[in-house]
């Protein structure tokens, strides 16, 4: 027999947490499934999260699992094989877990975040998170005043080496695959940014720390960190067998609050905003969270009052 829930929540991140958190408080039955993989575990440091930056994003969660859980969410370690609706006698959802376990749920909201497909240049991955960054909000400000390096590897990597020109007076845009437009090279060039041509061969790692960039033609020029811009991809497998609809740009489309075109499913974080920060990402999942309860309520009382008034009739 399947386990039973007001709210099953894929993804146990910033924004699954924070939604299971408000709901918990708002005494809805709630579990939790989670594979353990968080976006940004390579960071060793969360920015831009007041009261929390500085935090490790694991000790984020370490906490959050621990509050949720205080007010009677279960916590499930697990991957989600399948989502699908239930029969018109029992509306809701059956959540399929890898194993074989089989939750039913009233509601479903997916938070499983996204991952992010980096270009495949020597020694990028390997540094990715320590030397090798991508948003100047979450990182700029611990390696402000070095040598900087964007890698112009994403139509928008000329706005971040002009974006990233306020951390640093030294920055370095990279070429690469992308040669710059004369207007982007006197856009640069007015901001002090340095352009590099030619094709990036690897990064320079010396005593386990970044030395520089090295070019097909043999140059090595020195930086400090290097920028590049990831090619996001939401984990949104679960929405698209649920056959949720998708905008222009191919995300899954949502309203306010996380709502999906599908009526009882919702999407929160990164899964549904590939950009958000983490403290975004818990603010998606508790909207989410409260439009969930409200959604549950309306549903709660035209049973209530089919209830009273079959009473009714019968007394």
């Amino acid at each position: 027999m399947a386990a039973e829930y007001d709210v099953v929540v894929v993804g146990g991140g910033a924004a699954g947490l924070n939604a299971a958190l408000v709901l918990g408080r708002a005494r809805r039955r709630v579990a939790v499934v989670d594979g353990g993989a968080p976006r940004n575990a390579p960071a060793a440091h969360m920015r831009g999260f007041l009261s929390r930056d500085g935090m490790p994003p694991a000790a984020l969660l370490a906490v959050g699992r621990e509050e949720v859980t205080g007010y009677g969410v279960e916590l499930l370690t697990g991957h989600v094989d399948a989502i699908e609706p239930g029969e018109p006698r029992e509306p809701g959802f059956l959540v399929h877990l890898a194993g074989g376990a089989l939750l039913r749920a009233r509601r479903v909201l997916v938070a499983t975040g996204a991952r992010d497909e980096l270009p495949g240049i020597p020694g990028l991955r390997e540094r990715w998170g320590r030397d090798v960054l991508h948003c100047p909000y979450c990182h700029g400000y611990e390696v402000r005043d070095e040598p900087l390096g964007i890698l112009g590897t994403h139509p928008g990597a000329v706005r971040h080496a002009l974006l990233l020109r306020q951390w640093s007076h030294d920055v370095t845009f990279f070429a690469h695959t992308h040669d710059p437009t004369d207007e982007e090279r006197e856009a640069l060039a007015a901001r002090g940014v340095r352009v590099t041509g030619g094709v990036v061969k690897r990064l320079v790692v010396e005593g386990d720390r970044l030395y520089g960039v090295e070019l097909a033609d043999g140059r090595v020029v020195p930086r400090r960190a290097v920028f590049v811009l990831p090619r996001t991809v939401p984990h949104d497998g679960p929405l698209t067998a649920l056959g949720c609809e998708r905008d222009d740009t191919g995300a899954v489309r949502t309203d306010a609050t996380g709502r999906t075109s599908v009526p009882g499913v919702w999407a929160a974080g990164n899964v549904a905003h590939p950009r958000a920060q983490v403290v975004t990402a818990a603010g998606t999942g508790s909207a989410a969270a409260i439009a969930l309860d409200h959604d549950l309520l309306r549903e709660d009382v035209e049973r209530a009052v089919g209830r009273h008034r079959t009473g009714s009739r019968a007394a």
